[in-house]
């Protein structure tokens, strides 16, 4: 049990008996229970009553069982003294008075006081607990960090160094700016980084503060949205009030299109929480108030979802892309994640980052830290290049389901559907190498085949992207070839759609068709708003429509023909690489090189390696 649970659970006791106490405390002053003179007289008859205390007309009357009531007299009774005697009453005479009005209502409003002010500590101390006390809603949530605490240099991050020239200049302001001041220069207000996720955007805005030792302010677009109208556009203030304090310093907004995405598109409330609070970073960037040396700095991965507004000169003067690293950025990255473990001599990084393809930098980072982990399950002295190699099968291709139950049957189908992968992919022109092949069970898959480039790709020809359809459709026409049309099964439905999907693009948007022409017959994948553009626009026509549809068959058709053929000429390697896969479970590069050059010798229980 918190503490905060714990603190509202004894103050509600105290409430509760608070209360109780304070209802006493008014019944006894207030005397609001009151009795008509005509029952004051019965219980008088019956000899209820105990003492009277006369006030005038007021009579507050105590029975014998010590409760009291009020009660008063009508008109002038000149029996009332001889009946209360008779039956022994005793007559207590009051000296007229005013009711204390002060006291009274001080009373009455006592508890509804002290139940908001229980009210209104437990609301605080849940606000505590979350950072923030009730009264500091619109106080800024950004982080600071100090100057040589937790620094990060440039020296700490790598894969990004085009992003890391275009960063310099500011770094120069910051440490010297004097010298931009003296040639009427002026650095840029607002620096937006983009790129993919875990790129390193964040990094390298705190590289950009460390090298030039300045605060460093952080927060994320989601920490300025609450319930509450206008306490987004108030935290904005607040922030920028704050960092002149420190200026010159650095203020990184991390997932800026939060709050940054374009007006006009909400319908039912224009004024929304999160325009305001775009419309107080706008005016706060460029408006009458100068914010001299507080250099707003930007991260986010969807740059057209963001208001203009934002990104015109004089807020956001420039953006810096921050791409997935290439095979040299890959590899230096790798180099600075190595340094925090212990390596084996046998890591060679340069093969790890050939090895991975499209991974970001938080990708890497994670890579190595599996590999780590895994060295340390089995109480290794450092870590090996054959753990970074298992950490980085176990995140392309998914965890081994080794307790998966697979008959042999199905093996035997996964195992010539793998095999028909790679003879087609050894074969067809321009493919990537093959890395390894295997039929243990990954994810979703029951075997995987996998084709490493041996460098970035950044175009792709045709001859390459035909390759990849036939290679695709290899597994399905080696389960066809080997049991018949009817007995495929269908593990071949991702293939199919991968195949699919590139002939549509090389049709529809790489002007690879040639009764189409080079014409893009398909919209651009954009994010359509509420108020902007509710239906697309139709650019196509019903005839085009099937023209297209018959030129993806037609291109399927070729490149499924093609690996057809490639299948039957290697007929001999696909039985014997099934063989050599039903064995071994997984074979690597080498292995796969010698089946492809038929250095294979035949004995009765199949073809084997020699």
């Amino acid at each position: 049990m918190t503490n905060t649970v714990k603190n509202f659970i004894i103050w509600t006791l105290i409430l509760i008996i608070g209360i109780s106490l304070f209802q006493k405390i008014n019944n006894y002053y207030l005397n609001n229970y009151e009795v008509d003179y005509s029952t004051f007289l019965i219980e008088v008859n019956r000899n209820k009553i105990r003492e009277a205390r006369i006030n005038g007309k007021q009579i507050i009357v105590i029975r014998k069982d010590l409760s009291q009531y009020t009660t008063y007299i009508p008109i002038n009774d000149s029996r009332l003294l001889d009946i209360l005697l008779n039956h022994k009453v005793s007559i207590i005479g009051v000296h007229p008075k005013g009711r204390n009005i002060i006291l009274s209502v001080f009373i009455s409003c006592l508890p509804s006081f002290f139940s908001t002010c229980i009210l209104f500590f437990f609301i605080n101390q849940v606000y505590i607990n979350g950072g923030k006390g009730i009264f500091l809603f619109g106080k800024s949530k950004a982080k600071m960090l100090l100057k040589n605490k937790g620094k990060i240099t440039f020296s700490d991050i790598a894969g990004c160094e085009e992003a890391k020239e275009d960063v310099s200049e500011v770094v120069d302001y910051l440490k010297e700016p004097k010298r931009f001041k003296k040639l009427g220069g002026k650095i840029p207000k607002g620096i937006l980084m983009v790129g993919p996720p875990g790129t390193g955007k964040t990094l390298l805005a705190k590289a950009i503060a460390g090298e030039a030792n300045v605060p460093f302010f952080s927060i994320s677009g989601s920490d300025f949205v609450e319930m509450f109208v206008g306490v987004g556009a108030s935290r904005v203030r607040d922030m920028f009030e704050n960092s002149r304090k420190y200026a010159p310093c650095i203020i990184f907004i991390d997932e800026i299109d939060a709050i940054g995405r374009k007006r006009g598109i909400n319908i039912n409330n224009s004024h929304s929480e999160q325009e305001q609070t775009l419309n107080q970073i706008l005016v706060e960037m460029d408006g009458f108030e100068g914010n001299e040396g507080v250099i707003l700095i930007a991260a986010t991965n969807r740059p057209d979802v963001l208001d203009p507004a934002l990104l015109r000169p004089g807020r956001f003067d420039r953006q810096v892309t921050v791409s997935l690293p290439d095979i040299k950025g890959r590899e230096e990255i790798l180099k600075i994640h190595m340094r925090k473990i212990l390596v084996s001599n046998d890591v060679i990084p340069i093969i790890l980052a050939r090895s991975t393809p499209g991974f970001s930098g938080a990708d890497l980072a994670n890579l190595v830290n599996e590999a780590a982990l895994l060295a340390a399950r089995f109480n290794k002295t450092s870590v090996t290049m054959s753990d970074f190699e298992k950490s980085r099968d176990k995140i392309t291709m998914g965890s081994e389901k080794k307790s998966l139950m697979i008959t042999e049957s199905q093996k035997e189908y996964t195992a010539y559907h793998e095999a028909g992968h790679v003879i087609v992919g050894r074969l067809v022109p321009e493919h990537d190498p093959i890395h390894k092949v295997t039929i243990i069970p990954r994810g979703d898959a029951l075997g995987i085949t996998l084709f490493l480039p041996s460098s970035d790709m950044c175009l792709l020809s045709r001859k390459k992207l035909e390759s990849k359809i036939s290679t695709l459709y290899g597994g399905r026409l080696a389960e066809e070839l080997i049991y018949g049309s009817t007995e495929v099964t269908t593990g071949s439905y991702s293939d199919i759609a991968v195949a699919t999907r590139l002939a549509r693009k090389m049709v529809t948007q790489w002007g690879f068709s040639e009764k189409l022409g080079p014409l893009l017959y398909k919209n651009e994948d954009k994010e359509f708003f509420l108020g902007q553009s509710i239906t697309k626009n139709k650019y196509i026509s019903d005839k085009t429509t099937q023209i297209i549809d018959e030129e993806i068959k037609l291109l399927i058709n070729i490149n499924y023909e093609r690996a057809r053929k490639i299948l039957n000429e290697n007929i001999d390697i696909l039985h014997a690489m099934k063989d050599a896969l039903m064995k071994y479970e997984t074979l690597d590069s080498l292995q796969i090189n010698d089946l492809m050059s038929r250095k294979l010798v035949r004995i009765p229980d199949g073809w084997h390696l020699r």
